[in-house]
This record gives C-alpha cells, sequence and structure tokens, in this order.
C-alpha cells in the first residue's frame, strides 16, 4: 500500500496556525501597547526614597536599640515639640527668664551655626555662660557694613539689639549676644532666638569668594 504525503495545510486546522511573518519581524523587540494618556505615578519610578530623619525626641529615647529585631515593639509617630522646632520661628520671651546653664546653652548651641559660647572667669563649676560669639569673614569694608545693614534689619522690631556688632578691620565682622542681669551678662533662650534668625541672613555674596583650581 503506498503512502501519500501532502504539504498542504489541512483544512481543519485554523486560520491563526498558519504563520506569515516576515524575517524582519523576528528582529524587532516585542513591544506590548499601552493606551494613549496612561498615567505612571513618580513613586513607581523612583521608587522609595526612604523614610524620614529622627526626631530629637526619638534619638534621646534609643528607639532604634528597643526597634530593631524586636517584632512586638509597638511603634508611634512622636509630633514634634518646640524644643524640636527651629529656633528662628519662636517668638521672644516677653519676661526677663533665669539664666540658661552651661549644660542648656550647650545644647542650644547645636541649633545655631557658627556661634561660640563665651564662659565667664573660673574654674569647673564657677563657669557660667555670659555671651553667645560669632564672627564672619567679609570681602572688604563695604560688605562689612552691608552684613550689618542686613542683621539689624532682621532684627526689626525684636527688642533684643546685640550686646556688640562691630565691623573691625581689615574684613571682619563679630556679634555677641548676651542679656543683662542683676549677675552681670549672661545667656537666656532669647539670645539663641536671636543668634538662629540672624543664621537666616544672607551673607554668601559678601565672603570671600574660594579659588577653584583646575
Amino acid at each position: 500500500m503506498a503512502l501519500r504525503l501532502s504539504l498542504a495545510p489541512s483544512a481543519a486546522a485554523p486560520a491563526a496556525a498558519t504563520c506569515r511573518c516576515s524575517s524582519a519581524s523576528f528582529l524587532r523587540p516585542h513591544r506590548s501597547r499601552k493606551p494613549r494618556g496612561c498615567v505612571v505615578a513618580m513613586a513607581d519610578l523612583l521608587g522609595d526614597l526612604g523614610a524620614r530623619d529622627p526626631f530629637p525626641e526619638e534619638i534621646e529615647s534609643q528607639f532604634g536599640e528597643k526597634v530593631l529585631g524586636n517584632v512586638d515593639t509597638l511603634h508611634q509617630i512622636l509630633i514634634p515639640t518646640l524644643s524640636a522646632l527651629s529656633l528662628a520661628s519662636l517668638p521672644l520671651q516677653p519676661n526677663a527668664e533665669p539664666p540658661l546653664s552651661l549644660d542648656d546653652a550647650r545644647r542650644l548651641l547645636f541649633k545655631v551655626v557658627g556661634w561660640r559660647l563665651v564662659l565667664s572667669d573660673g574654674e569647673g563649676d564657677e563657669q557660667r555662660p555670659v555671651r553667645l560669639q560669632c564672627v564672619w569673614k567679609v570681602r572688604d569694608e563695604h560688605c562689612g557694613q552691608e552684613l550689618i545693614a542686613r542683621i539689624k534689619a532682621a532684627l526689626d522690631g525684636a527688642d533684643h539689639a546685640p550686646a556688640a556688632l562691630v565691623f573691625e578691620a581689615p574684613n571682619q565682622v563679630t556679634a555677641e549676644l548676651s542679656t543683662p542681669s542683676a549677675a552681670g551678662d549672661s545667656l537666656t533662650v532669647n539670645d539663641s532666638i536671636v543668634a538662629a534668625r540672624i543664621d537666616k541672613v544672607k551673607t554668601l555674596d559678601l565672603i570671600p569668594k574660594k579659588r577653584a583650581w583646575a
């Protein structure tokens, strides 16, 4: 008995089974068509950018040692208090406060930039903070006078002027903050608030430009 071989497609085969693709179609990557007007969220493109920075209260509570590896830890979101906010946004205290202790003055020193504590004469526990001092290097005398004018404008109406704000030749501006008291000059929270407001004064166009070597 002779067998018949036929290369023609079977009539029962569906039309979709026949392949009519040119050789060029195999060289192009397959791309799925997306509907026009599709909006892609930026979070999908950038991914997780990370969590927020911890508040000072959370750092002091040593929450990292309590949370790490402890699945039963109750996670709480702490609302920042006034101590965690910027000092520049706080109002000045109308009444004279008791002088700051040395420990409190050092803690508030972390909230201002470029300032240093000036202590009273004495040793050990007899020392107390009496002034906050900051020094700026400017290009010339004109820039020094401009910086002094900007600081006075920033403190206009604050009713707490710096104890000293002078230009020292050839190119230095010095500011000192203190609060007079019966026992002599001392530091209060108002001095730290004023220092934080002075930190917001623009000084970049007044200081000497650094040389960039190729």
